[in-house]
């Protein structure tokens, strides 16, 4: 292990080419309770993200470096991501389902019950180029009020869904305790997928087929501090994830080779800047940002 700036710790050779040690870890935004679900919007240069507990989603301005608000009340959302048009995909624990903002601001509901019964609340999202939905579905925004609004599962258990690009929900993959974050690999054969549920928290990977099925289930990494929550992946296959002491950066074999130290317990990343080589954090009260050499998937 080598420290070699306040800001990196390098546990693998591989590590060394993926920063620069003179870069700095930028705090833009302080002022969330839990600060969750980073998105970019490359067209408009800006980041959503969510402050659960204040039910409010803000959006730092790149180009201008002010934030302000972008909804509240919001639902109680938690992750986001975008779809191949360029639309805000959200999971929503106040109302337990799947949104969809289109470009005019109106609200599409995706998912929001499973045959008869309301999801738990989902809690992170992807979407496929197919313009299949993937997401997770703990029950954190039932427990209670802090995060959502306290209710009973009816499902009875947390999944992983995939909603078709013809709108169908089936259940993706199942046997997690707590399902959480969730990120495809560059090519888009792999999902991958973090339980909460469990300490050592871990990380799973599943093969996607043409089809949107995912198969052959095994474990990929295991967090070394706290747990994996939301995570992305760069260009060439490592995934960055969120950590307890920080950003743990992932090779493609499933090795720690690296950390990005953050003074807050981190719950998610997103690529942004017109490059895609600025790691956006959101860490429990605050929003930070690093510049790295490598590129967001």
């Amino acid at each position: 292990m080598r420290r070699v700036s306040d800001v990196f710790e390098i546990l693998d050779e591989r590590f060394k080419e993926c920063i620069k040690p003179s870069a700095r870890l930028d705090h833009l935004y302080e002022g969330c309770r839990w600060a969750e679900g980073p998105a970019y919007f490359a067209a408009g240069r800006y980041l959503v993200w969510s402050d659960i507990p204040n039910d409010r989603m803000l959006r730092y301005d790149e180009a201008a470096d002010r934030v302000g608000v972008f909804r509240e009340p919001a639902g109680y959302t938690n992750g986001h991501t975008t779809d191949p048009a360029g639309r805000l995909v959200s999971a929503e624990h106040g109302a337990r389902r799947v949104t969809r903002t289109e470009h005019d601001g109106s609200i599409t509901v995706l998912a929001d019950r499973f045959g008869d019964k309301r999801l738990n609340s989902p809690n992170d999202v992807v979407v496929h180029s197919s313009g299949a939905v993937y997401f997770s579905d703990p029950a954190y925004g039932i427990d209670s009020d802090y995060e959502g609004h306290k209710a009973e599962p009816e499902i009875g258990a947390c999944h992983v869904f995939r909603i078709s690009p013809e709108g169908e929900l089936e259940i993706a993959a199942d046997g997690f305790e707590r399902p959480n974050g969730l990120a495809f690999s560059p090519d888009e054969s792999r999902l991958y997928v973090s339980d909460t549920g469990v300490r050592p928290s871990p990380m799973y990977v599943f093969d996607v087929a043409g089809d949107g099925s995912l198969s052959n289930r095994r474990r990929f990494a295991t967090c070394t501090a706290g747990g994996f929550d939301g995570f992305r992946a760069d260009t060439d296959g490592r995934i960055w994830t969120s950590a307890g002491d920080g950003v743990h950066c992932l090779a493609p074999d499933g090795t720690l080779i690296g950390k990005v130290r953050v003074p807050e317990t981190v719950a998610n990343v997103c690529f942004g800047w017109p490059k895609r080589n600025r790691l956006y954090i959101c860490a429990t009260s605050s929003l930070y940002a690093i510049l790295l050499p490598v590129n967001g998937a």
